[in-house]
């Protein structure tokens, strides 16, 4: 059978059966793609570990960070163990590469002045603006991930006497329901008074929360440029994107004093580990504290 063929059945099988988000189904085929483009029309069974190292290094002769590397091979080992599993191969050239090492990065947080500052300086007298306003306070009162903001239902969002929250929609399908906080829901309940119903009127009608100025839901990329401006506004010179603030939200609760646990359950993360570099951003904040402070730390 043909790499392509292959591939799209793993695609199908990535989607239906393990659920999948559109925006992973699309990196696993740019990786497949650049993978079956080296390798031609050579049977799987050909392939050896040579093949996947030569690969590799072409990859880093592109340029291309350890961490999109990692990736790739990630994909494509992906792929050859489903082939296997599915009996449409009997050998994964994958099996014994090791992945490039890659230099851990600590996230860019921002300070709680920051955050204030970028809010505040999206003002709220027009639709678009508490629509912009709404996001911005909801992704840092949440930690919600871009395609999970602009992935939301108005039915997502709920309000009880015992708790306001909402309901993220995050990677695999997975659901988790996280508190929203009084800005964030003051902010979403004047959006949906005073700022959705004249964005709907301009389109065919969504459940979409979040809506562009034509009244279709609203894209990433639409989140990305939002929060750009708003920096811009707000003079804040380092680059931020919607993963800030995610990063912002879990950096803060940690410093407030929250249980890692509790932040890995709200940031949707299947394992602590991934929670624990937030650990490294506020023990760098209090070794800065105190070498500031102390009179004998310098």
């Amino acid at each position: 059978m043909e790499v392509t063929r292959l591939v799209e059945q793993f695609l199908r099988h990535t989607a239906l059966e393990r659920g999948r988000s559109a925006n992973t189904i699309a990196a696993y085929r740019r990786d497949l793609a650049t993978w079956s483009q080296h390798i031609g029309i050579r049977a799987v069974d050909s392939l050896t570990t040579a093949d996947v190292t030569d690969y590799l290094a072409e990859l880093r002769g592109a340029g291309l960070a350890a961490s999109s590397i990692t990736r790739m091979l990630s994909t494509i080992r992906s792929f050859h163990r489903y082939l296997i599993a599915e009996g449409l191969a009997s050998v994964d050239p994958t099996g014994a590469v090791i992945a490039p090492g890659r230099t851990q990065r600590l996230p860019h947080a921002l300070t709680i002045e920051q955050v204030t500052a970028l809010i505040d300086c999206t003002e709220i007298d027009s639709p678009i603006g508490l629509r912009d306003r709404a996001i911005l306070e909801l992704m840092y009162a949440t930690g919600a991930r871009v395609s999970e903001a602009v992935g939301l239902v108005v039915d997502d969002v709920h309000a009880d006497d015992v708790l306001d929250a909402i309901t993220l929609t995050g990677k695999g399908n997975k659901q988790r329901i996280v508190p929203v906080g009084r800005f964030a829901r003051e902010a979403i309940a004047a959006y949906l008074v005073r700022g959705r119903p004249a964005l709907l009127a301009k389109g065919r009608g969504t459940p979409a929360l979040f809506l562009g100025a034509r009244g279709a839901p609203l894209s990433r990329q639409n989140v990305f440029l939002l929060i750009r401006a708003a920096a811009q506004r707000a003079n804040l010179t380092a680059t931020i994107s919607p993963h800030t603030l995610r990063h912002s939200f879990a950096t803060h609760l940690l410093r407030g004093g929250a249980d890692i646990r509790v932040v890995q359950e709200l940031l949707g993360h299947s394992s602590v580990s991934t929670t624990q570099i937030y650990t490294f951003v506020t023990r760098d904040a209090l070794t800065e504290a105190y070498r500031t402070a102390h009179p004998r730390a310098r």
